[in-house]
């Protein structure tokens, strides 16, 4: 069982930078692809982004592409999301989620953890 804890969500204006965390419990973290994604009031859960276990890929979302950057630390059982240059369209619940079978992907069916989110709101 692994349970994910996203934190680092907040308020900022827009063209600020924001980095999320999200802490993992399990001693398979470093064996687990690691995406986050985000969903806006009324819209579906979206991909952001995903890395591989071992951070050699990391795949982004074409609307965050250059803007944010994935990262794990395996001794950490830590991934994080650094936002830069945010804009009011990059507000959202953020989640993380892990795929125990290591692939990842861009669809939400693909992960068997979900943390419990963490609001981004960006001001224009």
């Amino acid at each position: 069982q692994v349970q994910l804890v996203e934190s680092g969500g907040g308020l900022v204006q827009a063209g600020g930078s924001l980095k999320l965390s999200c802490a993992a419990s399990g001693r398979a973290f470093s064996s687990y692809a690691m995406g986050w994604f985000r969903q806006a009031p009324g819209k579906e859960r979206e991909f952001v982004a995903v890395i591989t276990w071992s951070s050699r890929s990391a795949y982004y979302a074409v609307s965050v592409k250059g803007r944010f950057t994935i990262a794990r630390d395996n001794a950490k059982n830590t991934v994080y999301l650094q936002m830069n240059s945010l804009k009011p369209e990059d507000t959202a619940v953020y989640y993380c989620a892990a795929d125990q079978y290591g692939v990842g992907g861009t669809e939400t069916n693909r992960y068997g953890y979900w943390g419990q989110g963490t609001q981004v709101t960006v001001s224009s």
